[in-house]
């Protein structure tokens, strides 16, 4: 019994993703940037930046995309390109805090596993970038936690700069996801959106983007969704003694506890799993969800 208690507490920290009404929003968003795809090698692609608040599910969305998009390229074309070199469809890159433009290029290599990443000069950096992606036929290039990077600092600007250049030099879309890019002034790079930096800055021209809202009880639509949610979610659990509607008859604290956020949500399910199992009581009672403990955010925000 130990050793499946563990096995469960595994499972319910890694539950499945759900296709909620906001990763199929964000999906058809993709999508028509990545039409783009199709253009010539000489053509610039679009870009796409998934933004919002933290907690919504914004790296999954990507993952979940790069994911589908890997096995329909692996599919259509096969894991090796026309010279027999490894077929990498997709690069998840994610950046570190105060990423200048080399942390930049070396994150890229590392997704590669490129052996000569460690190297210091920018020229030689750049090139094995543009080498790697071209000989992987790389598609698609999802860049994470672009919030790292500081527009109002030169090396923020520089990273702007880098990935516009490398927009114009390889035959890819990027995806870019970040915290508040908009109020960042990543598409305005850095400019001042009161001025005309929204019209003047090349990003905001090249890069479509793709907001995240939170659930919402205050429609009827609002409310269906977010109990089609955890009735995917509770169909994942395995407790012994839990009903079938073991979430759905909580819907309401469950938004109250977690204002809707999905990364807030699953953290506080982990938890009410962890005491369920562990005490014996096998459901997600009222009980139960009363001894759970949510993230810092989502306890300010219910008190």
């Amino acid at each position: 019994m130990e050793d499946y208690n563990a096995a469960r507490q595994v499972w319910h920290a890694n539950p499945a993703a759900v296709r909620t009404s906001q990763v199929a929003a964000a999906y058809s968003v993709i999508d028509q940037v990545m039409a783009g795809n199709h253009r010539d090698g000489d053509r610039l692609r679009g870009a796409v930046a998934i933004d919002s608040e933290p907690g919504l599910g914004k790296t999954t969305i990507a993952t979940r995309y790069g994911r589908d998009f890997h096995r329909r390229m692996y599919r259509r074309y096969g894991p090796t390109t026309s010279d027999g070199s490894q077929r990498l469809p997709v690069a998840f890159v994610p950046l570190q805090s105060a990423t200048t433009l080399k942390d930049l290029n070396k994150q890229i290599l590392r997704s590669y596993r490129h052996p000569a990443g460690s190297r210091d000069t920018k020229a030689d950096l750049v090139a094995l970038v543009v080498d790697s992606v071209t000989t992987a036929a790389t598609r698609l290039i999802i860049i994470d936690d672009l919030h790292f990077v500081d527009y109002n600092h030169r090396d923020g600007k520089a990273v702007a700069n880098h990935l516009k250049g490398l927009a114009n030099a390889l035959p890819v879309t990027f995806m870019y996801i970040g915290v508040g890019l908009l109020e960042r002034r990543f598409f305005t790079e850095g400019n001042d959106r009161g001025s005309k930096g929204l019209e003047v800055a090349q990003m905001a021209r090249r890069t479509t983007r793709c907001p995240v809202a939170p659930f919402t009880l205050s429609t009827d639509a609002g409310f269906r969704a977010w109990v089609d949610l955890l009735a995917a979610l509770q169909s994942q659990l395995l407790l012994a003694d839990a009903p079938p509607d073991v979430l759905t008859r909580h819907a309401r604290e469950l938004f109250r506890r977690t204002q809707g956020r999905i990364g807030s949500l699953t953290g506080l399910l982990e938890h009410a799993c962890h005491i369920a199992v562990t005490t014996g009581i096998e459901d997600i009672t009222t009980e139960v969800l009363s001894m759970s403990v949510a993230d810092n955010a989502s306890e300010t925000s219910a008190a």
